[in-house]
């Protein structure tokens, strides 16, 4: 009995539940696509009507032209499904109230960030694009940009989880976690270890963790199991079998503060693969930074932004202000955060300035490539104009169908200069930018549709800070393990593989 017990238990888990509860919701959507079909001279008319109504708003909306044309073609294509579909998943109000209420707490936010004038100018006499670039990443992300800070790069998941380990041990006042995906392991046990002995030495240890992120890695209720060990927890957006484009909001951040005056960000997540405690998709390749210094603000309050917005609290940030401790660093860093609900894409216009204001070389690590016209003309353009524009992905991938169209955007960048190259170790999770010797970009944000319009992301923007020559050391050494994808090979891909390319990535933004 206790054997079909625990049997029973490991079946009917919470993901085993929620992902039932969605194909029911799927197939009673079809089945009512099917019903609706069989009355074809009314329904098929009816719901074309609809759509063009609809696609007249999609054209008239505020929202990207790529997901204009993806919504405009499955609405008029399939009347029927396209519409309904539409209606599920095109428009939430939900989606409103979650923005009123972001909004509010990111007001609250920028009444305390404020752009030191003197550093501005500063940055003005030393080069105008980077002053150009603070300027927009204030004005309308709300971050400003910070001297007196130190920025040390780490080229592996390894080295990122031996140095946060040093750091999280000299905690003193507080730890603010942050993280799209934790899974228990060796990598996270060992920081959950330390977490409750400093919560017991009176540490003010707090975790905010993505549940559909964690949804497969954490059992469920992990938020009360935490609390009961001292550790103050809250999960964002709880996933519910229930379609809704509120789903499509996660919080793909990773972010960890020391006491105001350390802080993490970058692509490791705290589960075992990212430091390559057991392969999964081959070698697993990431990057990470660690901020020491009065730009370390900028992430507190971040945390504490969401962390207000998830507990519907107005606390107050200024206890959680760092020393004036500063550091000897010659750059300037601006760390950002990237919200889907402001209608402001910062983090693409991040890159798109690195992109337009390159002179010599801009090279990118990412784990997906699925990009805009505006991103594609971007990278074109500054292959045309004679820069050196590289850029590294998988070789082994982790989504096969988002790998597909990843590869449909290889022909078309290849055929007017940008050189692509795959990492044949396995999986790349870096989400790294690094031009001309002057800028670099160390974040959460993928060059893919969800990263860069659905996701909440975080980054540091750097000039001129030394950690730069490492980023382009780092991606140079990874380029002797990667294969180049030209574009005499991709005029030779099989005809029907490309055209379901082609079809993959006209519905990208949909994914």
């Amino acid at each position: 009995m206790n054997f079909i017990k625990k049997l029973l238990k490991k079946i009917f888990t919470r993901a085993f539940v929620c992902i039932v509860g969605i194909l029911l919701q799927i197939i009673y959507l079809m089945s009512l696509f099917w019903e609706l079909g069989t009355l074809y001279n009314y329904s098929f008319l009816v719901f074309q009507g609809i759509g063009v109504v609809i696609s007249f708003f999609i054209v008239n909306s505020d929202i990207n032209p790529s997901y204009k044309i993806a919504w405009i073609l499955t609405i008029l294509t399939f009347p029927i499904f396209g519409v309904m579909f539409y209606i599920f998943f095109g428009y939430s109000r939900s989606g409103e109230r979650l923005r009123k209420k972001m909004n509010f707490y990111q007001k609250e936010e920028r009444k305390i960030l404020k752009q030191n004038e003197d550093i501005v100018n500063n940055l003005s006499g030393i080069n105008e694009p980077a002053r150009k670039q603070a300027d927009y990443l204030f004005k309308f992300g709300g971050y400003p940009v910070y001297e007196n800070s130190d920025a040390e790069y780490f080229p592996t998941g390894e080295d990122k989880f031996k140095a946060m380990t040093e750091e999280l041990e000299k905690a003193e006042k507080f730890i603010f976690l942050e993280y799209f995906i934790i899974s228990e392991g060796e990598m996270w046990n060992t920081i959950l270890d330390i977490l409750v002995r400093k919560a017991g030495e009176g540490v003010d240890v707090r975790l905010i963790y993505d549940d559909i992120g964690c949804l497969l890695t954490l059992p469920y209720k992990y938020d009360q199991e935490l609390e009961k060990k001292g550790v103050k927890c809250r999960v964002f957006n709880k996933f519910r079998p229930i379609l809704s484009t509120k789903m499509n909001n996660r919080d793909h951040r990773k972010i960890l503060i020391i006491d105001g005056n350390t802080a993490f960000t970058g692509g490791v997540n705290l589960a075992d693969e990212y430091i390559n405690r057991y392969e999964k998709h081959g070698h697993w390749k990431d990057s990470a930074v660690m901020i020491k210094g009065q730009a370390v603000w900028s992430f507190t309050l971040m945390f504490l932004t969401m962390w207000n917005f998830l507990t519907n609290t107005e606390e107050d940030p200024a206890k959680y202000a760092p020393e004036c401790i500063d550091e000897n660093e010659n750059g300037f860093i601006v760390p950002f955060t990237d919200s889907p609900l402001d209608n402001e894409p910062v983090g693409e216009n991040v890159y798109m300035n690195i992109v337009n204001s390159a002179k010599r070389y801009v090279y990118i690590t990412t784990p997906y490539l699925i990009i805009d016209n505006e991103m594609q003309s971007a990278l074109i353009l500054a292959a045309k104009s004679g820069v050196d524009v590289r850029i590294i992905t998988p070789h082994i991938p982790d989504k096969w169908y988002v790998h597909c169209v990843t590869k449909a955007y290889y022909r078309i960048l290849t055929k007017f200069g940008v050189r692509i190259y795959e990492y044949t170790p396995g999986f790349i999770h870096a989400k790294n930018f690094v031009c001309d010797d002057n800028f670099g970009v160390v974040g959460t944000i993928n060059l893919d549709f969800r990263s860069l319009y659905l996701h909440f992301e975080c980054a540091a923007w750097m000039y001129k800070t030394s950690c730069i020559a490492d980023i382009k050391a780092d991606f140079l050494k990874t380029l002797e393990e990667c294969k180049e994808i030209t574009y005499e090979q991709c005029l030779k891909e099989n005809f029907f593989v490309r055209i379901g390319r082609m079809f993959l990535r006209l519905l990208a933004p949909l994914m």
